[in-house]
């Protein structure tokens, strides 16, 4: 929707127009994201979902990572269940003081005060009278001590009074999870639910944040190692896919083009956003921010936009790499994963699992795992490697950087020959031999450490999720405008040579690339490294390394 506002000045009895503005919706990445305001995917798909869970009294916890649409979805459902007739208490503990949480008293006084600011500010419809001065009445601005036994009994008496079923939601529940006191909350919504055959209770609440309340462990003090689990075990489970679809962000886009009318094939870009990103809501709304900023809705517009993406701060990376090195086991899962192709089962039971796939670090499909999303694995992969730029091959890489600049694009061949080179130098002993295990291991992660400062700055590479695995690796490097398609391997002979260089084959195809390049570790003494002459493969042609 458009809408124009024109200003005049009257100068000496003359009128002259100054400027028009047109005020239209935007792409956004901070804070919620408002249908009348902002470009936003389709979501009714979910929120017929939740309509179904509520009507049937379903109590959940909403649990994605940072930035993943939980409040948008929380805002939405709350309007749509307005619309069905129910009352919706909406509130947040984000930004809720320590202090607030030092007793149970206190706590239940906090949510009392949330439900009276709700009402005072007008967030909440189809309140009657009785329950609403039920709440104004029972705590004051200062906040005064209220026994979990009275908030029990107020929360029935608002349900009973109120002539419509209320439902309760509360975003950023986990920013009390360091405290004791909402252990008392649950319990206080659990007793009800369980007696909500003699007691009035809430139709349904609805629980957000990024760690899962259901399995919460709280200390009873700081100092001590005893441990509660959270009494949430009434929740059922919200296997609600939030991520957004091809479809879902092709809407936005048409809705975009509409008002713009840049002239994309809004089918494509959504097709290229989707592929980045994994539809990670947030990571979605940058690119399209970033390519609207460069006006350049092309393949080459959005490589532009995923380089400048990685390059720049923002709360979601830093999060996720606050989350890295929080948790040690998660740290280690990722660094094999990613480095080593390494395989290993997912297992919902192990903690390391358990805290990839909450905060959306990773994807479940039939009992394996694989890294989220291009970005987040690239912007992974990019941590742990600044944390080695005192390697040699790093170093290597750094020096050798300016040989390997061909016009606006790489050398590749050279580069190759200068990487086998090295890596020898600095890593095959003096009787030509190499530890199998420590290129089993590592040799994928020491050709990523080359050709880091290579690329640095002008472009980005990412890992094939769907090909890694212990023996082969698909590397993609997007320089300038140009792609370099790159297999790593373990040299397991020339019948599986071949079969590498078949699905390389297979995969430029794919790519639509004429040219593939191979690099092949190799352990056997009597192997020369070096680059090999290219060769004509089904039409491709593949220039292969050994090192």
């Amino acid at each position: 929707m458009h809408v124009f506002e024109i200003f005049f000045i009257n100068l000496h009895s003359k009128s002259y127009t100054l400027f028009a503005t047109t005020s239209m919706k935007r792409f956004n990445t901070t804070g919620t994201c408002r249908p009348n305001e902002h470009y936003m995917v389709d979501i009714t798909e979910r929120l017929e979902i939740i309509r179904k869970m509520v009507a049937k009294g379903d109590y959940f916890c909403i649990n994605r990572g940072r930035q993943y649409g939980k409040t948008t979805t929380l805002n939405a459902i709350k309007s749509t269940l307005e619309s069905d007739g129910y009352t919706v208490f909406s509130l947040s503990f984000e930004d809720l003081g320590q202090g607030l949480f030092s007793s149970d008293e206190k706590f239940c006084a906090t949510v009392l005060w949330l439900m009276k600011d709700a009402i005072e500010n007008d967030t909440v419809t189809g309140l009657s009278d009785k329950s609403k001065d039920l709440i104004l009445n029972s705590v004051d601005d200062s906040i005064a001590p209220v026994e979990t036994v009275i908030l029990s009994s107020i929360f029935s008496k608002v349900c009973k009074f109120n002539d419509k079923p209320v439902v309760l939601t509360i975003d950023e529940i986990d920013k009390a999870s360091d405290n004791v006191s909402l252990i008392s909350l649950l319990s206080i919504l659990r007793k009800l639910f369980l007696d909500r055959n003699n007691r009035a209770t809430f139709q349904s609440v609805i629980l957000a944040g990024v760690y899962d309340i259901k399995n919460l462990k709280l200390k009873i003090r700081p100092e001590d190692d005893h441990q509660y689990n959270s009494p949430w075990n009434i929740a059922v489970p919200f296997n609600v896919d939030m991520s957004l679809s091809t479809n879902g962000i092709k809407g936005m886009l048409d809705d975009y083009e509409s008002d713009h009318h840049r002239g994309m094939n809004t089918k494509e870009v959504a097709s290229w956003i989707r592929e980045y990103t994994g539809g990670y809501p947030f990571l979605v709304s940058r690119l399209c921010q970033l390519m609207e900023e460069q006006n350049d809705w092309t393949h080459e517009g959005l490589r532009s936009a995923v380089k400048s993406l990685l390059n720049e701060h923002n709360t979601l990376f830093d999060d996720m790499i606050k989350k890295i090195e929080q948790f040690p086991d998660l740290k280690s899962l990722l660094k094999n994963h990613l480095f080593s192709g390494e395989s290993q089962k997912y297992n919902p039971l192990n903690e390391a699992f358990q805290l990839a796939e909450r905060f959306n670090f990773i994807n479940v499909h039939n009992g394996t795992f694989s890294v989220s999303c291009r970005i987040i694995e690239t912007a992974i992969y990019e941590y742990f490697m600044s944390q080695e730029k005192d390697s040699e091959i790093y170093t290597a890489g750094s020096i050798e950087k300016p040989q390997f600049i061909k016009g606006d694009g790489l050398d590749m061949p050279l580069l190759l020959q200068k990487f086998s080179e090295h890596f020898n130098e600095i890593f095959r002993t003096e009787d030509g031999t190499m530890d199998a295990k420590f290129v089993e291991k590592h040799g994928r992660k020491q050709f990523q450490l080359y050709i880091r400062p290579i690329i640095n700055g002008v472009g980005h590479y990412y890992v094939e999720a769907e090909t890694r695995d212990e023996t082969r690796t698909d590397l993609i490097i997007n320089y300038n405008n140009h792609e370099y398609v790159i297999e790593l391997k373990i040299w397991r002979g020339n019948s599986y040579n071949t079969k590498g260089k078949n699905q390389l084959s297979e995969y430029l195809e794919l790519k639509k690339q004429k040219i593939g390049y191979l690099v092949s570790f190799c352990f056997n003494k009597g192997k020369t490294p070096g680059l090999l002459p290219s060769v004509d493969h089904e039409g491709r042609t593949i220039v292969e390394v050994i090192v």
